[in-house]
């Protein structure tokens, strides 16, 4: 029995292929993107699964630095005078060697003598503040100086500082 085909049957039943494939459409759609959750699982697991570990951004940023010299001098027992003249030469002979930073130790002025002279001043005349106080005073140093900080703890904490040089390629 064959039936002849309405053209109304006709039009509706390219309108259901033509929606099909629509459907058809957006269904693969969900299932690629469903391949990519996937594999962002697998890319999860894997990270965890590795034994590598995680890069310290602070470690990559220090590595911008090409190269990091540093030298260190102890000023541990010198008189005032001698200290400053000590640091002067110091600073001049690191910044013409291309010395990046330099560890200052100073100590923390707990065994002072100054302690038994009533004229001195128990702070003023200790190195740890006296040394960086005639680095900010002398032209020639500063100029030669990018900055001076507090060290950290295993470099002598209250007892040290850096001084960090400029380059000496740069300077002008």
């Amino acid at each position: 029995m064959n039936k002849k085909i309405s053209d109304k049957n006709k039009k509706d039943w390219e309108d259901f292929l033509n929606n099909r494939e629509k459907t058809f459409n957006k269904d693969s759609l969900k299932k690629k993107n469903l391949g990519s959750a996937d594999k962002d699982k697998q890319d999860w697991e894997n990270f965890l699964n590795s034994k590598d570990k995680i890069p310290n951004k602070d470690f990559i940023k220090k590595k911008k630095i090409k190269h990091e010299k540093i030298k260190k001098i102890d000023l541990h027992g010198y008189t005032i005078g001698e200290a400053n003249n000590t640091i002067d030469h110091f600073v001049q002979k690191c910044f013409s060697e291309n010395v990046t930073k330099i560890i200052v130790i100073t100590g923390k002025g707990l065994r002072s003598k100054n302690v038994e002279n009533p004229y001195l001043s128990k702070d003023l005349s200790i190195l740890k503040y006296s040394v960086p106080e005639f680095i900010e005073n002398n032209k020639d140093l500063t100029n030669l100086i990018i900055e001076i900080t507090d060290a950290r703890i295993e470099d002598g904490g209250s007892g040290a500082f850096y001084i960090y040089l400029k380059n000496k390629s740069k300077f002008k």
